[in-house]
């Protein structure tokens, strides 16, 4: 059984060249799709500097295409059994192949997750590895002391011999704050401890998720009208027809590069593709969870959901409900005149 390692970067070549550093680092070693999707940086030099190191791929766009395009197509490009998405700013742990590989031969038909951190300390950097700024963080860079700039970096030295220091200073969740980590504890605690909770979707991840390439390509792949929430829109489908998701422990590290996080609460433009495409209770208060997690939640105390058993359970009560406001306004005036709605 072969695996791909599926890539979509767009103008993140300095981020790319560490990526495809610690790809090469593997203990099982993969095939790596690299989508270019429309870079207008110095991508193609990297790619070109990576290809004595790796069996790469690289699928050149003229054009951004966007996350979802740029997936199907590195998928429909790639040759192994087994795909695994990652973005081109993410790390991969020296196992991580080698763990979502194990899973894929325990069993058939799943959709395998693994345990996404970040690295705050690569956030002002345009270059993790020789400290370059980014634009407006060369004032914050340049106050910085030798010392702690040489412990921000991250460099293909430490990725190759000493990644036990880059893992000493991930921390849980995609990015930084109290939302993000709250979210990564939920769902990976109803990934491990929950295995029949119907709304296991819901935890999947668009990096360091994989599943097998044929199931893939004959779903459709990504939603193309979707470039957020995109895979938990993927996953749904795929779980509706029998297969599964489940955790492993192969570790990915997203370099953080902005400040903030594309929170989906904010970023609206996938509610009305997702809930046309899945017209279900689940999808309409799914937003709901999220803001039940938020550390500024204004959702009323009786109308919070904790997890996503219970938010399984709660939407079941307005199965025959069409419409995503008539199905959010139903469900809080419910709650807030019983307090409670969990049977």
């Amino acid at each position: 059984m072969k695996a791909s390692v599926v890539i979509r970067s767009k103008d993140e070549a300095d981020r790319l060249r560490l990526t495809l550093a610690s790809l090469a680092a593997q203990s099982e070693s993969a095939e790596v799709v690299v989508v270019n999707d429309g870079s207008s940086d110095h991508t193609d030099a990297v790619l070109a500097e990576a290809r004595g190191d790796l069996d790469l791929v690289a699928v050149h766009h003229a054009t951004p295409a966007g996350r979802s395009a740029a997936a199907n197509a590195g998928a429909t490009r790639a040759s192994g059994d087994v795909v695994i998405f990652l973005d081109g700013d993410t790390l991969a742990e020296p196992e991580f192949v080698a763990r979502h590989m194990d899973r894929h031969r325990q069993r058939e038909g799943l959709i395998v997750r693994g345990e996404t951190h970040h690295l705050r300390c690569t956030r002002p950097f345009l270059d993790p590895a020789s400290g370059t700024p980014r634009a407006g963080e060369e004032d914050r860079v340049a106050r910085m002391s030798d010392n702690e700039l040489n412990r921000a970096l991250v460099t293909p030295d430490q990725i190759r011999n000493d990644f036990a220091s880059i893992d000493r200073r991930g921390q849980p969740g995609i990015y930084p704050g109290f939302g993000p980590r709250k979210l990564f504890d939920l769902e990976m605690a109803a990934l491990r401890d929950d295995p029949d909770c119907a709304v296991l979707w819901a935890a999947a991840s668009g990096a360091n998720q994989s599943l097998s390439r044929a199931a893939f390509l004959a779903s459709g792949g990504f939603h193309p009208d979707i470039s957020i929430n995109e895979h938990r829109e993927l996953a749904l489908r795929l779980c509706r027809s029998g297969m599964k998701m489940v955790a492993t422990e192969a570790r990915s590290y997203h370099m953080t590069h902005r400040s903030g996080w594309r929170d989906p609460l904010e970023d609206l433009e996938w509610e009305a593709v997702f809930y046309d495409a899945h017209p279900e209770p689940v999808v309409a208060l799914l937003p709901l969870f999220w803001q039940s997690i938020s550390d500024n939640s204004a959702l009323p105390e009786p109308a919070r959901i904790g997890s996503l058993r219970e938010l399984e359970l709660r939407s079941a009560r307005f199965e025959e409900m069409v419409g995503r406001e008539a199905v959010r306004q139903a469900y809080i005036a419910a709650t807030c005149d019983s307090g409670e709605l969990v049977s």
